[in-house]
């Protein structure tokens, strides 16, 4: 009989802590991502290859999409036409802003958009845009993408290739 009660009390007491345990983690989650919903736009001043520059003030109002890239990326190649139709389509609420986030010549990369017909900003990464880029959140691959809402809210983020499906329900189609 003792060794019922024995293993029934190191049962109860195992479960007990492990539902505190559980308890924990799920707090910790709910915090990390309560950290995340409150994520804002920071303050930034990006030249693009025509010469515009680019604020926090100079999008407010609109969606910002800020999309990582580089000229030697297949998949951020393959989803430039995305963006493309999703710019065309949706410019008069949606601001995009292509990083190109590699140290290359900007003749290079103007020609390389121009070739892909890219109708939305690029910035490149030099001594004046480049430090302005990890304000924006960390890059660890690319094509990494950013979404902010219409009052500078970081609401979705994506690494890897993005389509016109996702970039619409992350902006314009959002409840």
């Amino acid at each position: 009989m003792k060794k019922i009660i024995i293993i029934l009390s190191l049962f109860l007491t195992f479960n007990y802590a492990q539902a505190v345990n559980v308890s924990e983690l799920i707090d910790s989650a709910k915090k990390i991502w309560n950290k995340e919903k409150q994520i804002t736009l920071p303050d930034f001043s990006l030249t693009d290859l025509n010469g515009n520059v680019h604020t926090k003030e100079s999008t407010k109002g609109k969606y910002l999409v800020v999309n990582f890239w580089a000229t030697w990326c297949p998949p951020c190649v393959k989803e430039i036409p995305a963006f493309v139709k999703f710019y065309d389509k949706h410019s008069d609420k949606v601001q995009v802003l292509g990083l190109d986030f590699e140290q290359t010549n900007e003749k290079i990369v103007a020609r390389f958009t121009q070739d892909l017909d890219v109708n939305y900003p690029i910035i490149i990464f030099d001594e004046k845009n480049g430090p302005q880029f990890s304000d924006f959140g960390s890059v660890l691959g690319m094509p990494t993408t950013y979404v902010y809402d219409t009052e500078g809210k970081l609401i979705d983020f994506r690494m890897g290739e993005v389509d016109i499906d996702f970039l619409e329900k992350a902006t314009i189609a959002r409840p």
